[in-house]
C-alpha cells in the first residue's frame, strides 16, 4: 500500500471498486480509542465495531444482551481513532427487527452520534425491506448471512451453515436479495468454502468471509481472538493467532507486582526530585 492510499478515506465506492479490480480487502473488528489508531494506521481497509464486544469486552456468552448504547459508546470511541478506515456499527439484537421505523431511528444513531460511515445487520430476505428502507435514508448497510450470531439460540448453537443443498440454496438467494435490496457488501460466516466462492462469483458487491474459505473478495477477524487475548483456545476453526499478547500481557503485570512488592518500583528514574 503506497501513502496516498494509506492517506485517502475508505467509503463505500472504494470497497466496492475493490472488487471489481479484484484487491483483496481486509477488516478487523476493534472497540475502542487506541485499538482503533492500531489498525487504522496498519491500513486495514474496514473496522467493524462487532456487537461481538459482547463476547469479548462485556463478558457475555452471546452478542444477544448488547444493547444500542452499549454500540454508540462504542462506536463513538473508535470513529474518534479511524482516520482512513471504514467505520462500521453493528446493530445489536432487537435493534431493528422490531420495525422499519425502528431500524431506520437506530441505523440513524450510528451516523449521526459516533461518526460511523456504514451499519451491518443480520439476515437475507426477512431483512430485505429493511435494508431498502435503511438505503434509501441515505445509510449504507453491510448485510451478514451464514451463522448470525444474534440467531445462536435458533441454530442451536455455533455450527456450520449451508452444508446441505437446500440450505445452501437459501444462502445464496439471500446473497442476491440483499444486493438487490442496496447492500453495499455482505459478510459470509460459517459456510463451506465452496458454496461462498459460488456467491462471491454470482454478486457484483464484495463477499467478506470468516469461517467461509480464501475466494471469499476480503477476510474479516476479531481482533482480539487473531491476537491471542484471551488464556483458552478459541473454539473456532477459521481463527489464525498472529501472536499472543494474553502471555505476553500477563508476564508484564507479574513483572510489576514483583517490582513493587521488592521495592524495586518505583526506581529513581520513575520518582521526582
Amino acid at each position: 500500500m503506497n501513502e496516498q492510499q494509506k492517506l485517502t478515506k475508505v467509503s463505500t465506492s472504494t470497497i466496492q471498486d475493490m472488487k471489481a479490480r479484484g484487491e483483496k480487502i481486509t477488516m478487523l473488528t476493534a472497540y475502542d480509542y487506541p485499538t482503533a489508531i492500531v489498525v487504522d494506521k496498519a491500513g486495514i481497509d474496514m473496522i467493524l465495531v462487532g456487537d461481538s464486544l459482547g463476547n469479548v469486552i462485556l463478558g457475555y456468552d452471546t452478542t444477544v444482551p448488547v444493547t444500542m448504547d452499549d454500540m454508540i459508546h462504542h462506536t463513538k470511541a473508535v470513529a474518534r481513532g479511524a482516520n482512513r478506515a471504514l467505520v462500521i456499527g453493528d446493530m445489536p439484537f432487537m435493534s431493528y427487527q422490531a420495525s422499519v421505523t425502528d431500524a431506520i431511528y437506530n441505523a440513524g444513531r450510528f451516523l449521526k452520534e459516533t461518526g460511523a460511515q456504514a451499519v451491518k445487520l443480520e439476515g437475507g430476505r426477512e431483512v430485505a425491506d429493511t435494508i431498502r428502507k435503511i438505503v434509501d435514508c441515505g445509510i449504507p448497510v453491510m448485510a451478514h448471512l451464514g451463522l448470525t450470531p444474534q440467531s445462536v439460540h435458533q441454530f442451536g448453537g455455533f455450527k456450520v451453515q449451508g452444508r446441505t443443498d437446500t440450505a445452501a440454496k437459501k444462502i445464496s438467494e439471500d446473497a442476491k436479495i440483499v444486493q438487490d435490496a442496496g447492500a453495499f457488501a455482505v459478510v459470509l460466516e460459517c459456510i463451506p468454502a465452496s458454496l461462498a466462492k459460488k456467491i462471491t462469483k454470482s454478486l457484483h458487491i464484495p463477499t467478506i468471509g470468516i469461517g467461509a474459505g480464501v475466494d471469499c473478495d476480503g477476510q474479516v477477524l476479531v481482533i482480539h481472538d487473531m491476537l491471542g487475548l484471551f488464556e483458552e483456545a478459541v473454539p473456532r476453526r477459521f481463527v489464525k493467532k498472529y501472536c499472543d499478547l494474553y502471555d505476553q500481557m500477563k508476564t508484564a503485570v507479574e513483572k510489576y507486582a514483583d517490582e513493587i512488592k521488592s521495592g524495586t518500583f518505583p526506581d529513581k528514574d520513575h520518582s521526582f526530585k
